[in-house]
């Protein structure tokens, strides 16, 4: 049997070593810098040799820590070669994302080519809803919601901005369309009807108006095309509708934007946040998503 440290050991001397830095590597390896410490020295103690020290300008390795990090480097590209050579392609490239049907159509889809141009290696699979047999089988969850979860590494991409809509034919000589003369559309969600025209009116200062009549539908499309159809009035995200406020297909009642409550948020599971593909996707939907 072989006599060596464990190979996380290894691989967190190897990241501080390329980084020169316990924090970056802790940052990269996805654990606490704390982590990152007890690893070093339990190798150190396992070698019974120093191998960074601190100096005025950084953290360095010393005269093992020098001799040491090429094999290392060394080693794990090997092991990575290794691994490759095996590993079968299409499955280790896909990336599966559940994400709720309107913002993949409408805010995902028109982002998504920017994505495959830049990382071509990673197919992605998005759906709507689970057809796997567990979440654990799923590498992101896009969420609609009011708060992070608690079982996972969960965080907020982007907060709703509802504006109040309607079709240009429903404005009289460049006047609104009054609340009571069409029918109040409103999304279901989980069953039940969301409050965004309950927000708005409460925003507006409205307290004389009764949002509770109108139409349902199970999903935020079809509240889309009914106001596109001049089926109605509806609050609506925005962010959904950027293009048909650009050519004046819906346009805003008044100029009143309400904030949340609700909100995207991107869950991962913690057994995936290691992964590269995960860990790059995820990179590149924080920063698409917050420009």
């Amino acid at each position: 049997m072989r006599q060596l440290p464990s190979l996380n050991m290894l691989r967190v001397f190897e990241e501080v070593a390329r980084h020169r830095s316990f924090s970056q590597a802790a940052q990269g390896l996805n654990v606490t810098q704390g982590a990152v410490s007890r690893q070093i020295k339990q190798l150190e103690d396992y070698l019974g040799v120093a191998l960074f020290v601190r100096t005025p300008r950084g953290l360095a390795l010393t005269e093992a820590g020098t001799a040491l990090s090429p094999q290392m480097e060394s080693a794990f590209d090997h092991i990575e070669r290794a691994l490759e050579a095996v590993r079968v392609p299409n499955l280790r490239q896909r990336l599966r994302i559940v994400a709720p049907p309107t913002w993949a159509t409408r805010w995902l889809s028109a982002q998504l080519r920017h994505f495959c141009q830049r990382y071509p290696d990673i197919s992605l699979s998005v759906t709507h809803t689970s057809s796997h047999d567990s979440l654990a089988e799923v590498d992101c969850q896009i969420r609609f919601g009011l708060e992070p979860a608690t079982h996972c590494s969960s965080q907020l991409l982007v907060m709703e901005r509802h504006i109040a809509v309607a079709s240009p034919e429903l404005f009289v000589d460049g006047l609104a369309p009054d609340l009571g003369q069409f029918p109040l559309l409103h999304i279901l969600h989980d069953g039940k009807r969301l409050r965004v025209w309950e927000n708005w009116l409460a925003a507006m200062g409205r307290d004389d108006f009764d949002a509770r009549a109108g139409l349902e539908f199970s999903t935020l499309d079809q509240v889309i095309h009914t106001a596109l159809a001049g089926g109605g009035l509806a609050v609506i995200d925005r962010q959904m509708i950027e293009r048909e406020l650009a050519d004046g297909r819906l346009l805003p009642i008044t100029s009143v934007e309400v904030i949340g409550p609700y909100g995207y948020w991107l869950d991962v599971a913690n057994d995936k946040q290691g992964l590269s593909k995960v860990q790059l996707f995820t990179q590149w939907l924080s920063r698409v998503s917050n420009p």
